[in-house]
């Protein structure tokens, strides 16, 4: 079945480029770990991407369940590279493109669904703009499919102090889309959960950080493409549905520890020193509000969770081979980039949408 649903689009036009060019390659690539179902679930719909010069991929990051035998028994078409030890989310990925030759890689989730014609509209875009380093497309919520899904919804942007938030999500709250973020546009990051990324700047620029495991290191790569002088952009053209974890649960206190550890690594690496002399203590310092703030309310764990992230912060910046600052800086324009605080328009006057907030003053 899945066979004949890749004959049949070998003769798919892909808009905005004519037919005397040759279609660049695409290599979607699935990290899993553990996923049997998802793949299971939502493998049928990537096989029937309409665009024709695309292969599609597994990366197994050494699960102990069966996704490997499951794929190999109902999914031929899928091509499977298995790593030995689950190596996260950054070094899984590094290690599987560096596998991989293709003109354009799509790092998607096993948790996504996607359209049939959702690669068309990102590569035209891309093919007609090659300052687009990375793109993302629309991100909608797969279980309540009128509202955008946490993780990048309409393109992700990045506050002054280091938080994210995007187009159509503030914080815990996501917006229902109406259509008021269709617009192709630059923004600071791009979803890990569906991120098209040329394969010759991805490996220039070194890949996802793999000090990260996880969480937070497509900002990061994201950070580094602008300041290489390059542009991260949203098609909300092309749509897709993540099953996502939305909010962070604080009981995941693993979860918690990446996100407070690895938003200072990235602000470390990233901003400039004079920006690092102050934004990074004052981070900290809202970090260790939001512990005590946890442990009055009886969640001892949360209050752990982020000072170890603060004590292995510490522990980077005197590691000499983790060190990583002040990159070369060809772009001094980061888009997507909102100079106020997201924390006091949101928390303290009581903002709720996107629109809201980076409108402010």
């Amino acid at each position: 079945m899945y066979e004949q649903i890749r004959r049949s689009t070998d003769d798919a036009e892909l808009p905005g480029i004519t037919g005397s060019e040759k279609l660049p390659s695409v290599a979607i690539v699935i990290l899993n770990w553990n996923g049997r179902n998802f793949l299971k679930q939502f493998l049928p719909s990537v096989l029937a991407s309409t665009y024709p010069n695309k292969r599609i991929i597994v990366a197994d990051n050494a699960s102990s369940d069966d996704s490997v035998a499951f794929l190999q028994q109902h999914f031929p078409a899928v091509e499977i590279l298995q790593h030995a030890t689950n190596e996260g989310f950054a070094k899984g990925y590094n290690s599987a493109l560096e596998k991989i030759q293709s003109d354009y890689y799509i790092l998607l989730n096993s948790d996504v669904e996607v359209e049939p014609g959702w690669i068309q509209p990102v590569i035209s875009l891309m093919q007609n703009d090659h300052t687009i380093g990375a793109c993302q497309p629309k991100l909608l919520s797969y279980t309540h499919r009128r509202e955008f899904e946490y993780a990048g919804a309409s393109g992700g942007w990045l506050d002054t102090f280091g938080y994210p938030f995007s187009r159509g999500r503030i914080f815990d709250i996501v917006e229902e889309d109406n259509g008021q973020y269709n617009d192709a546009e630059p923004c600071f990051w791009a979803s890990g959960a569906a991120m098209f990324v040329r394969s010759e700047l991805y490996h220039s620029l070194g890949g996802l950080d793999e000090y990260f495991f996880a969480h937070q290191e497509e900002i990061d790569f994201c950070w580094r493409m602008q300041l290489a002088g390059y542009k991260v952009y949203v098609q909300p053209q092309s749509i897709v549905y993540h099953v996502g974890g939305g909010t962070l649960p604080k009981q995941n206190n693993l979860k918690v520890f990446l996100n407070f550890r690895n938003n200072l690594i990235m602000m470390a690496k990233n901003f400039t020193p004079g920006e690092i002399l102050w934004k990074v203590p004052f981070r900290m310092l809202l970090d260790t509000t939001a512990a005590w703030k946890g442990l009055l309310e009886g969640n001892g764990g949360y209050f752990v969770a982020i000072t170890r992230a603060h004590i292995h912060f510490a522990r980077w910046i005197f590691t000499k081979k983790k060190r990583r600052f002040f990159p070369q800086r060809k772009n001094t324009q980061l888009y997507g980039w909102y100079a106020g605080s997201a924390v006091w328009q949101h928390f303290v006057k009581k903002k709720t949408t996107f629109s809201e907030i980076v409108g402010s003053k």
